[in-house]
């Protein structure tokens, strides 16, 4: 079966509602906290992506037993020091830097050593950035090239309280370091960056012991040891990185609406929202409700007939960071230049990406100039595609793949677009395509 696909014709116009699939975020940090969790947890619309049930793999081999059933997973959990550490475990985190990270937070109290792995663009990615400050609680790590999985976490028994500076806007690093906070004898003190805060909430809902205190720029958090979690039932909201996809696709089409239904709009997330209105895109929020501290609505999307290009604040940045590929393509039908700076934590991630919106833009015609953490972005309302385009060798990461089909779809001119990696999608949003096929009916 073959790993691309071929776009020929542009989406017509088109008036549905849709829901995405569970958020991401969400779903890994829901395994982890529900394999700490005294008994039972519950979890309806869990993602199941390829990222989630590695996470669920992960827990299997620390003793905790799971069970999947449709639309609903179940976790035992064993309390917060029921993990059964065994000699020579080792957890393949596969694509998901979220589980990578996150999970070493949970293991730096194993007797014996823990080796984490990964597919080959995780292993390309930084953890010294993580394996730094866990070290300082206590635990040790021998990492490839000093930086890079495979490495080799060697635990602690005696685990102690750190201060922690998290100046990268991480949430990934943030998090993993609540979890170690959780193991430690004593008070962590962090001083973090503004990013997503999903475990912060999952940890306030949860009634454990942390205090957060937020100021302009950074969150100051205070994490004590952990007795205790109670089971967690949750029915995840919809993704809203999923979801910008078919936000852009609708603001790039013609003649077309769209209602994606149930997302979590956590303001650490929303800054496509607040890029693409100050754009021009007409988006509106409905049916607004809070849900185990996390706020979720419904979001209406309508094509936008005038787009203006923006000098994109840095402090967007950390809540659009997962979206800047998809919030490039609005750049590029724009009217003016469009600049995005401070950007280098996009070339971290899955593949270089910041590199890829300017490799796609310019693949259609489009004009940018890029440094190591910018873009600018040369807008055209009226440009047209009329060539052969292929995209291809970018680490399966699955932003780039979903982004060039809505591109494809798009953008006006008699193009045809080979887009490789269909696989990618798996990590992320294994129905992306059929939502496509459903919007094209």
């Amino acid at each position: 079966m073959s790993n691309f696909i071929i776009v020929k014709k542009r989406i017509k116009n088109f008036k549905k509602k849709i829901i995405v699939n569970g958020d991401k975020s969400i779903s890994i940090r829901w395994v982890l906290f529900a394999s700490l969790a005294n008994g039972v947890s519950q979890a309806q619309n869990l993602l199941m992506s390829e990222d989630v049930l590695a996470a669920i793999k992960a827990i299997n081999k620390l003793g905790i037993k799971t069970n999947i059933k449709k639309n609903l997973c179940k976790i035992y959990g064993k309390n917060i020091n029921g993990y059964k550490f065994k000699k020579n475990i080792t957890i393949n985190a596969q694509n998901s830097g979220t589980l990578g990270r996150l999970i070493l937070g949970l293991l730096i109290n194993s007797p014996y050593p823990i080796k984490l792995i990964g597919d080959k663009s995780l292993s390309k990615r930084d953890f010294k950035r993580i394996s730094d400050p866990l070290s300082k609680f206590g635990s040790k790590f021998k990492l490839r090239n000093k930086k890079n999985l495979p490495l080799t976490l060697y635990g602690s028994n005696n685990l102690k309280p750190i201060k922690y500076f998290e100046n990268k806007g991480s949430a990934q690093c943030k998090s993993s370091v609540i979890f170690g906070a959780m193991r430690a004898n004593g008070t962590t003190y962090i001083k973090a960056k503004k990013s997503r805060n999903h475990s912060e909430l999952l940890c306030k809902h949860l009634n454990l012991p942390i205090k957060i205190k937020t100021t302009k720029n950074y969150d100051l958090i205070e994490v004590k040891k952990v007795k205790k979690i109670k089971t967690l039932n949750y029915k995840i909201p919809s993704d809203i990185s999923s979801s910008s996809f078919f936000i852009v696709l609708t603001a790039l089409s013609k003649n077309s609406k769209i209602l994606i239904k149930n997302v979590n709009i956590n303001p650490s997330r929303t800054g496509i929202i607040t890029i693409l209105k100050k754009m021009g895109v007409k988006i509106i929020l409905k049916n607004k409700k809070i849900y185990k501290g996390e706020k979720i609505s419904d979001i209406q999307v309508y094509s936008s007939k005038s787009l203006k290009s923006i000098n994109c604040p840095i402090k967007l940045n950390s809540s659009a960071i997962d979206e800047f590929l998809i919030i490039f393509l609005v750049a590029a039908r724009a009217k003016g230049i469009s600049y995005f700076k401070d950007l280098e934590e996009l070339n971290k991630k899955e593949s270089p990406r910041l590199e890829w919106g300017s490799k796609i833009l310019r693949k259609i015609g489009i004009k940018t100039i890029t440094t190591k953490n910018s873009i600018k972005i040369f807008g055209n309302p009226n440009i047209k595609v009329n060539k052969k385009i292929i995209i291809k060798d970018n680490l399966k990461d699955h932003r780039v793949f979903m982004t060039s089909v809505i591109a494809a779809l798009t953008f006006e001119g008699n193009s045809v677009w080979h887009i490789h990696n269909k696989d990618s999608i798996q990590t992320s949003f294994p129905n992306f395509l059929d939502i496509i096929k459903d919007l094209k009916k």
